[in-house]
């Protein structure tokens, strides 16, 4: 059996509708949708900044900045995410499996926020350190929160790293925008990711990780704990360690249904995701149960009729009709 469900964004403002388009069409592995649309206040930085725990944020013209005080705009952050799970609790009573959050990871974080003077906190060791801790500890008491309000179900944290590849690499611009914030080694990004998975296991919940870059690090993200990998299949190559990854316990969350308005065949979406695993031998039997299918991205830039057929396609496939 595999499951569908969606990245997280949905476009529009009205957060009831788009839950509700959720659970008719990934109703088995729903998950709470993040409306950007409504304002950066709802949108993953946004989102992500308001759980924080001993740095408070603020938006400034050129963005969001931690440790500059609270101010009205993470305050309005945290307001519409209490009112985004109050809803969710309530149209979510019957469903007992799954469900599933998503949050920035802290690399992304990094590479987006900036220090009290400016540049962004990649730009300093101590900072990025500083930001995955806060991050850790702030979802300690969120999930803690989740976890009641799901009480019947199991909750999956989706980390979203879209910007992994370039902050490994180096080829996130600083301010001036005439050069690079230098790259981050390996064994740091494992320590600031691990950290953040094992607030999220610590707390009962299953941590994920997604990005839709190009060149995924594969072994640095099950190494740092997280249990599946959730990718766009059209970005990435079938190296061997897709399938040694996958041999040593970690699933994969296939993104295969286009996130904007697109003609698309079921079928032949179903055919790339056989493809892939054909490529290193596994049969339907090696993979069933084990599978996800997903858009490629967020759908916050798709129509609202193609969010939802979107979704409806990623079921279609998870049921390889």
């Amino acid at each position: 059996m595999a499951l569908a469900t969606g990245i997280g964004s949905m476009p529009g403002t009205d957060f009831p509708e788009s839950l509700r388009i959720v659970l008719d069409t990934v109703g088995d592995l729903p998950y709470v949708p993040e409306l950007p649309a409504r304002g950066v206040h709802a949108g993953m930085i946004g989102r992500t900044l308001s759980v924080l725990e001993g740095l408070e944020a603020d938006l400034q013209p050129d963005g969001w900045r931690v440790g500059v005080g609270e101010g009205g705009d993470i305050r309005r952050a945290r307001s519409l995410l209490a009112q985004d799970l109050d809803l969710a609790e309530e149209m979510t009573q019957e469903h007992t499996g799954p469900i599933k959050i998503q949050i920035t990871g802290p690399l992304t974080l990094a590479a987006t926020v900036e220090r009290p003077r400016g540049d962004k906190m990649l730009a300093d060791h101590g900072a990025r350190r500083e930001l995955s801790q806060s991050l850790a500890e702030g979802l300690r008491s969120h999930l803690a929160d989740v976890r009641r309000r799901f009480a019947g179900s199991e909750v999956i944290v989706q980390v979203d790293e879209p910007a992994i590849t370039a902050v490994l690499d180096g080829r996130v611009p600083t301010a001036s925008g005439w050069a690079s914030h230098r790259t981050v080694h390996p064994p740091e990004a494992d320590a600031l990711l691990r950290g953040v998975v094992e607030a999220i296991t610590g707390a009962g919940a299953r941590p994920v990780v997604h990005s839709c870059a190009t060149d995924v690090p594969v072994e640095l993200l099950a190494g740092a704990g997280f249990t599946a990998i959730s990718f766009d299949l059209g970005l990435i190559r079938p190296d061997d360690v897709w399938a040694e990854t996958f041999e040593k316990g970690v699933d994969l969350w296939f993104g295969v249904v286009p996130s904007t308005d697109t003609a698309i065949s079921h079928k032949a979406l179903v055919e790339r995701i056989q493809t892939f695993f054909g490529h290193f031998g596994f049969g339907e039997e090696t993979y069933d149960g084990r599978l996800v299918v997903t858009p490629t991205c967020g759908l916050a830039g798709a129509s609202p009729q193609w969010a939802g057929d979107a979704l409806a396609a990623a079921q279609s496939v998870a049921d390889r009709r």
